[in-house]
């Protein structure tokens, strides 16, 4: 059974890393796609590659623009209508200690992993609201589950997210509305944007992890950590160790605070 058959998928940076990924693994199951991407030769090349596979489009944005935003969206319900499952996957990360962040740095990173997911859903939950029916899923971090250095405005991006994207569950809950809401925590993956992250807990691979994301938006899964261990490890260990306890174990043990010595990114 096909389950997103028909659904038309909204992604964020959908033309590189996982947010491609998922554009093809919902094409494979005969969804209609929309790609919004910062990079519109990359959309080009993606649409290229992946048009034999069924119906996928896109569209130009930056998603730190709250015009460009609205504009987009409004293009989106003109030309195409309503969107059934939207993915806040677009995200960014600066890799340097807090004091060597620029003022554009903080503002950017805010803007786009932590506001843009709310102006975007925004616009399109009231359709949603209408129809009584959507899936919402933010790709938020486990670096918004555990403090790490040379990650503190991206952990706070994240940490906003989660709380955020849960509470918007809750909130379509209580109200009694047929709408999910899924938020997904994935470790390090090995695209691009984490380039030189070394880590004694494996790196997840692209491939994968965009696959326990389409399904985990399939089961309309609530709260989905990637491996599925993180959460509970973070949550008991926070809870049953003092800090300085943790911070041996997560910075000792487990390495995790060193993660980021050698991160150079995604070249621009």
């Amino acid at each position: 059974m096909k389950l997103m058959k028909g659904k038309t998928v909204l992604i964020t940076g959908g033309a590189s890393g996982i947010g491609k990924i998922m554009v093809r693994l919902f094409l494979e199951r005969e969804a209609k796609v929309i790609i919004w991407d910062i990079n519109g030769s990359k959309i080009d090349e993606t649409i290229l590659e992946l048009a034999g596979k069924g119906d996928v489009l896109g569209f130009t944005i930056d998603v730190s623009d709250i015009d460009q935003i609205k504009e987009t969206a409004l293009k989106v319900k003109q030309e195409i209508g309503g969107v059934d499952v939207l993915i806040n996957n677009a995200g960014i990360v600066a890799g340097k200690y807090f004091h060597e962040h620029t003022t554009l740095d903080i503002l950017k990173t805010m803007e786009i992993n932590a506001n843009a997911p709310m102006f975007i859903t925004k616009e399109f939950l009231s359709g949603m609201l209408d129809k009584n029916s959507g899936q919402i899923c933010n790709i938020a971090s486990s670096g918004g589950l555990i403090s790490n250095p040379k990650m503190s405005v991206y952990a706070a991006s994240k940490w906003s997210l989660i709380g955020w994207s849960d509470s918007l569950r809750i909130e379509m809950k209580q109200l009694k509305k047929n709408i999910s809401v899924t938020t997904i925590m994935p470790y390090y993956i090995n695209t691009r944007m984490f380039d030189g992250v070394k880590s004694k807990i494996p790196i997840l691979e692209p491939e994968s992890a965009a696959l326990t994301i389409v399904k985990a938006i399939e089961r309309k899964k609530r709260m989905v950590t990637i491996p599925g261990y993180l959460y509970r490890f973070t949550r008991l260990g926070q809870g049953f160790m003092s800090i300085d306890v943790f911070d041996w174990f997560a910075g000792k043990v487990l390495g995790i605070y060193k993660t980021m010595e050698h991160f150079t990114g995604r070249k621009k």
